[in-house]
């Protein structure tokens, strides 16, 4: 490594503080995974976000369906490692997990978290919290979820999920974000 990698690191950061400044101009948020993936849910999904980003435990409300007027906390992670920031909160009904490649936890040196979503997962709140508290697992960042418990909350690719059914028209805009 040397003063060459270091100009060619600036270069690229400059690019992509374009990208995402544009990005940031049409979400008309900060670009971050967070605020993005909050866009994006709510687009495909139908949710009402709430007006301040620092709402606490929850993000917005689903508009139509099944589901209409329940609260939703929605996550991107640009990986899918198991685990979920969880909270306690009885304000909230529901997590929406949008993810990227399925990835054991592990060192991150020499790896990459691509910006697209492979999966995703829909929670029932109460249960999960429920579920972890009869493990002793603790709520708050990176809380454990049982592969198991991924599996029955899977909605995209694989609708396993009878709480909501991705629709075709949902389905061709997830597949948009791929990568």
């Amino acid at each position: 490594m040397g003063d060459g990698d270091l100009e060619r690191i600036a270069e690229l950061l400059a690019g992509r503080n374009a990208i995402d400044g544009e990005i940031a101009a049409i979400i008309q948020r900060p670009m971050t995974a967070g605020h993005l993936g909050e866009w994006i849910a709510s687009l495909i999904f139908d949710i009402e976000l709430e007006e301040s980003a620092t709402n606490t435990a929850f993000d917005g409300r689903f508009r139509v369906g099944p589901l209409q007027g329940r609260t939703v906390n929605v996550k991107w992670y640009l990986k899918q490692e198991g685990v979920l920031d969880t909270s306690s909160s009885a304000t909230l009904d529901y997590y929406l997990v949008l993810t990227g490649p399925r990835s054991a936890a592990g060192p991150s040196r020499g790896g990459t978290r691509p910006w697209c979503v492979r999966a995703v997962y829909l929670f029932d709140a109460r249960r999960l919290h429920d579920e972890q508290d009869a493990r002793g697992v603790r709520t708050g960042t990176a809380s454990s979820v049982l592969r198991r418990q991924w599996d029955e909350a899977e909605i995209y690719p694989r609708n396993c999920n009878p709480l909501l059914r991705v629709s075709p028209h949902q389905v061709e805009l997830l597949e948009l974000l791929t990568g």
